[in-house]
């Protein structure tokens, strides 16, 4: 499988970390690092952060996965591709709904000003493998909820409000789409949370979950 701009950098972020914490020297990351830009596929990739312990909560890329398959994980190369239903939505004193079977777009922007929005990814399908959401929440609350397998990236700025990653943390599924979520909470807040479709299974069997 070919490799990503962001696989390549996800590998270079571990070297630099891999250099700070004394595992490798100068010269051994120079090599690495000019290998990981050239590097075309997984394949490539994969050995340059092999003698490397993971980072706690993540996968390399190419990695094999260390638990049993999320649900819904063989049905990922299905539902990679296609047109954004749409790119946009905006809550002013009011909310906004995302959820059950849509097109998650390249790049999604999330307005929320004292107001609320709900954004379900576990039954949509995604333009590309990676997507970034911008949330933009002021006075307000924006929901992200996907699917366990799916790599989520948080990385937005809380300015008297906060960014938050809850629910079961997964292994990211190889075939899996990534989800960035950037963006501004100012008094309000992002949720991003992990969770199964409604009436899946658990991993290991059992009845399905109950959907609160």
């Amino acid at each position: 499988m070919r490799a990503s701009d962001a696989d390549r950098e996800r590998v270079v972020e571990r070297l630099r970390d891999a250099v700070a914490e004394g595992r490798l020297d100068m010269e051994e990351f120079g090599e690495r690092l000019e290998a990981a830009y050239a590097s075309r596929t997984y394949a490539e990739l994969e050995p340059l952060t092999r003698d490397l312990p993971p980072v706690p909560g993540s996968a390399l890329p190419g990695a094999a996965p260390a638990t049993a398959p999320a649900p819904g994980a063989a049905a990922w190369p299905g539902r990679i591709g296609g047109t954004g239903t749409s790119s946009t939505a905006v809550a002013v004193m009011s909310g906004f709904q995302r959820k059950g079977r849509w097109v998650v777009p390249a790049r999604f922007n999330a307005v929320a000003v004292w107001g609320g929005g709900e954004l379900d990814l576990r039954e949509a399908d995604f333009a590309e493998r990676e997507v970034v959401i911008t949330c933009v929440a002021i006075m307000g609350g924006i929901q992200i909820t996907v699917p366990p397998g799916v790599q989520v990236d948080v990385r937005g700025i809380g300015i008297m409000g906060a960014f938050d990653h809850s629910g079961t943390q997964t292994v990211p599924q190889p075939d899996a789409p990534r989800v960035i979520v950037n963006g501004l909470a100012f008094w309000g807040g992002v949720e991003v949370r992990t969770k199964a479709p409604k009436g899946s299974k658990p991993l290991g069997g059992g009845k399905p979950r109950k959907e609160l």
